[in-house]
């Protein structure tokens, strides 16, 4: 299903302040050679996730799902100078080029990147996440969730990608393993008293999740 027009996400983009060199090298790269090009965050995305890092200026970061390093890389942006960010890949071949980009990277020391599985990885981090991106295997979406947001600081934010799930949650009935997770998910984070969401249909959507002040 197409959600957004092809000319209005050519005119955002147009709009919207040009990649870093590396960031595009990465994308390039990622277009011609990766089988599933179509899961990198992109341009416009990309710099939305640098947006909020930036804003927020969070010395831990949490990853899950590496990919090739793109949005590891436009995350890290805000990083205080003391600051870290944790990726997590399970895919070793992804995790050796995103290693290959980071090394490219002014950041390379704050990054550091674990390979396997996320919900054995994460317990082992003890940190406070001040920022955390979710977009990894869709059916484990809620384990991820409830692993993050005892650990997440106050005014920290979970950004959680692909709630519309290329539109298949619109779908009635919602049919597909992946969409039918993506969609406990949702349900799941609005009826969650701990915290409070807004979805922003950018891209492939995108929910925006942090703790309520107490």
């Amino acid at each position: 299903m197409e959600l957004i027009n092809p000319d209005a996400e050519a005119y955002s983009a147009r709009f919207t302040s040009p990649e870093t060199g590396l960031l595009q090298e990465i994308n390039n790269w990622t277009m011609q050679h990766h089988s599933q090009a179509h899961m990198l965050s992109g341009h416009v995305q990309g710099k939305f996730l640098s947006f909020l890092s930036t804003i927020l200026r969070p010395k831990y970061v949490l990853e899950i799902g590496t990919f090739t390093g793109y949005s590891a890389l436009c995350l890290a942006e805000g990083l205080v100078k003391t600051g870290e960010l944790h990726t997590i890949e399970l895919r070793a071949e992804d995790a050796a080029t995103a290693q290959q980009n980071f090394r490219k990277s002014e950041r390379d020391k704050q990054i550091h990147l674990h390979i396997g599985d996320a919900r054995q990885i994460i317990p082992d981090l003890h940190y406070e996440w001040d920022l955390v991106f979710i977009d990894a295997d869709k059916v484990s979406y809620i384990d991820y969730y409830e692993l993050a947001v005892p650990r997440l600081s106050a005014g920290g934010i979970i950004i959680a990608d692909n709630m519309l799930f290329h539109g298949q949650v619109l779908e009635q009935p919602v049919t597909g393993k992946n969409a039918i997770a993506i969609h406990a998910f949702n349900e799941h984070v609005q009826n969650d008293p701990r915290t409070e969401n807004v979805f922003i249909t950018i891209r492939d959507g995108v929910q925006l999740i942090k703790k309520k002040s107490e």
